[in-house]
């Protein structure tokens, strides 16, 4: 049985080999500085996961994986960890979401926060929603912004199936927050939802008053 260990080698290792320094530049300057690059573009990426997934199937324990990547200075490593995450859905465990408040705090930029939100968080309630509620008010009175903003777009793929009482619930308490992530996800969360239902989407920003950025982006498909 392979051990994270290995896992952990063959992927560092092979992303490690193909370097693109002019690249890793750019997008660490986009990033802000704030985290290290290979520079390696994300279909190189995902190429190199599908390989090695290929040859020795997943982690038996991907949640440890996940993390040691999760702590290596290299966003690249950050981007397959969230990946593998995702990917072994069928062997999530309900506690995993102790661990899911872990990455949304470590390392936290809006590149990974907002592909964990939409797709790992989203999904993890999809599968316990018993425990939607009381996490998710949890996090939107946390005072670290990334579990704010977290808590607003979580269900961003829900399409018509959006808690709307809960929407509500954790837009209100943020209303006049002036945090450029936190308005921006405000909006962007009404505005996805405005997709399938439009009516209920104007009825809550005519009652509501919101930042003028949440404003407009929610009433972009309007």
């Amino acid at each position: 049985m392979l051990s994270s260990e290995f896992y952990f080698n063959e992927i560092t290792s092979r992303l490690s080999a193909k370097p693109d320094l002019d690249n890793a530049t750019k997008m660490k300057a986009y990033m802000k500085d704030k985290f290290s690059f290979y520079g390696v573009p994300s279909p190189i990426r995902r190429q190199i996961c599908k390989e090695i997934y290929a040859e020795h199937g997943l982690s038996e324990d991907p949640v440890s994986l996940a993390k040691q990547l999760w702590t290596t200075p290299y966003r690249e490593a950050h981007y397959v960890a969230q990946e593998l995450l995702l990917r072994s859905k069928k062997q999530w465990r309900v506690e995993l979401i102790e661990d899911l408040e872990w990455f949304l705090t470590t390392n936290s930029w809006w590149d990974t926060i907002d592909f964990l939100a939409s797709n790992v968080v989203g999904q993890y309630f999809k599968k316990w929603p018993e425990h939607q509620e009381e996490v998710i008010l949890a996090w939107n009175k946390s005072p670290n912004m990334w579990l704010v903003r977290t808590s607003i777009i979580f269900q961003l793929k829900y399409k018509d199936e959006v808690d709307t009482q809960l929407l509500t619930q954790c837009i209100l308490p943020h209303a006049d927050d002036t945090e450029f992530f936190i308005k921006k996800a405000i909006g962007w969360a009404l505005r996805q939802y405005s997709k399938y239902n439009a009516a209920w989407v104007s009825t809550f920003l005519a009652h509501y008053t919101l930042q003028p950025l949440s404003i407009r982006e929610a009433s972009k498909y309007l």
